[in-house]
């Protein structure tokens, strides 16, 4: 088993950068999902309400972001501070407002909206299946998403004709040459991407983001209804697993595309 691919979000439900090599930090890969886009009330905003955020092009510079290559944007490191949450169901944690984005992010929507950053990479605890030190950055759960390309095809053998690409799921980390659903088996176990290990702490419920194509924003009604038919169960609509790094706060790993990768007990 391979790592085949390595992708992160700099600003939640943006379009997603690829990677030949990542950092691997207690809270997610670096620079993954460390800013979110926020309503008035500090509720986060994503693909789900807005798919043309997958036009939002957001690439990390030295303290900030550009975005569409045309914005550029400061890290608040001094900017108001305030209570968000991530979904309103989510627990609420402090971050910083990037007050000067708010104009720029309001026209691209369509409606009243502000950039967050989360200053304080420790501020925001993982909530279920986790140790009480595990945290998250802006990610909707866990630090990482895995997936793996077998259980793709076999998803895209239900779909024939309507086979859709894995940038549908939104991945950090995409695996080759194991058997399809074999992630299943994975869960409350270790996995050795590279030399870093992660717990397995999760299977991802899937949304109506995954109907909604990532080059073009338009929305359909696959892969969500075939997995309605085949991949059901209590805790919801199942692809992929979420991982937790193995890492002490403060520690840091690299995984590399090519890498090997090891399901352990």
């Amino acid at each position: 088993m391979r790592i085949t691919s390595l992708h992160t979000y700099p600003v939640k439900g943006c379009h997603r950068l690829d990677h030949d090599a990542a950092v691997v930090e207690p809270q997610g890969l670096a620079g993954d999902r460390r800013w979110m886009i926020v309503d008035p009330e500090g509720i986060g905003l994503t693909q789900r309400q807005h798919p043309v955020l997958t036009q939002l092009h957001a690439v990390p510079v030295p303290h900030g972001l550009t975005l569409n290559g045309t914005f550029s944007v400061d890290e608040p490191v001094d900017g108001p501070k305030e209570t968000i949450r991530v979904f309103k169901s989510k627990i609420p944690f402090a971050a910083r407002i990037a007050t000067p984005a708010s104009a720029w992010l309001s026209e691209f929507l369509g409606r009243p909206a502000r950039l967050a950053w989360l200053a304080d990479p420790t501020a925001r605890p993982i909530e279920t299946h986790a140790l009480p030190s595990d945290r998250v950055s802006f990610a909707d759960g866990y630090p990482l998403l895995l997936t793996n390309e077998a259980s793709l095809d076999a998803l895209n053998e239900f779909l024939k004709d309507e086979a859709v690409p894995m940038t549908r799921f939104r991945p950090n980390v995409v695996v080759s040459g194991a058997l399809p659903w074999a992630e299943d088996d994975w869960l409350g176990g270790r996995l050795q991407l590279g030399e870093t290990l992660f717990r397995a702490a999760k299977s991802c419920s899937r949304c109506v983001v995954t109907t909604i194509d990532q080059e073009t924003g338009e929305t359909g009604r696959q892969p969500l209804r075939a997995l309605g038919e085949h991949r059901r169960y209590d805790d919801g609509l199942l692809f992929g697993i979420n991982l937790i790094p193995d890492i002490t706060p403060g520690g840091t790993g690299v995984i590399r595309v090519g890498e090997s990768s090891l399901a352990l007990s």
